[in-house]
C-alpha cells in the first residue's frame, strides 16, 4: 500500500469511493469538491499495488487549526491498518506545515471511528446536536 498526495486524475475515483461510503446524510463530497481539495487542502490517498484507491484522508488546512474533514476506506480494504497509515501520514504532513493540533467531527454513533481517533490522541470536546442531515449528533474532537 502506497500513501501519496492526491492528484487531479484521482478525482473521479475518489468520487466513486465517496458515493460507496457515505449517504446523503453524511454530506458526501462531489468530484468538483475533490478537485478543489486536491489544490487547496491536504488530501492523501492510499493506493493498492494494483493502482486502485483503497482509501483517502482529507484535512482542511486554510485555517488556524486544521480540521480532519473526511476519512474513507473501501470496505474490501478495511481491517488492514490503512486508516492508521493515512492518519500517521496526515499528522506528518501537518507537522511539517507547523500545525500541532487539529479538530474533527464524527458521528456519535460511529464507535469504530471514535475508538480509532482516541487511539491517536483525540479527545471529545463536546457534542454537536443534530449535526447531520438525519438528525444524528456529532462528537467534536481535538488532538
Amino acid at each position: 500500500m502506497t500513501v501519496r498526495a492526491a492528484v487531479a486524475a484521482d478525482a473521479a475515483a475518489l468520487e466513486c469511493l465517496e458515493k460507496r461510503l457515505f449517504s446523503e446524510a453524511n454530506y458526501p463530497l462531489s468530484r468538483r469538491a475533490f478537485y478543489y481539495h486536491i489544490r487547496h487542502s491536504l488530501l492523501l490517498v492510499a493506493q493498492s499495488e494494483t493502482g486502485e484507491i483503497a482509501g483517502y484522508i482529507l484535512a482542511l488546512v486554510r485555517r488556524r487549526e486544521p480540521k480532519l474533514y473526511s476519512l474513507g476506506i473501501a470496505p474490501e480494504y478495511r481491517g488492514r491498518g490503512i486508516a492508521s497509515l493515512l492518519l500517521e501520514q496526515m499528522f506528518t504532513g501537518l507537522s511539517r506545515r507547523g500545525f500541532a493540533h487539529m479538530l474533527l467531527e464524527v458521528r456519535c454513533d460511529n464507535h469504530a471511528a471514535i475508538a480509532l481517533y482516541r487511539r491517536f490522541g483525540f479527545e471529545t470536546l463536546k457534542t454537536l446536536k443534530a449535526f447531520y442531515r438525519d438528525g444524528c449528533d456529532a462528537c467534536l474532537m481535538r488532538r
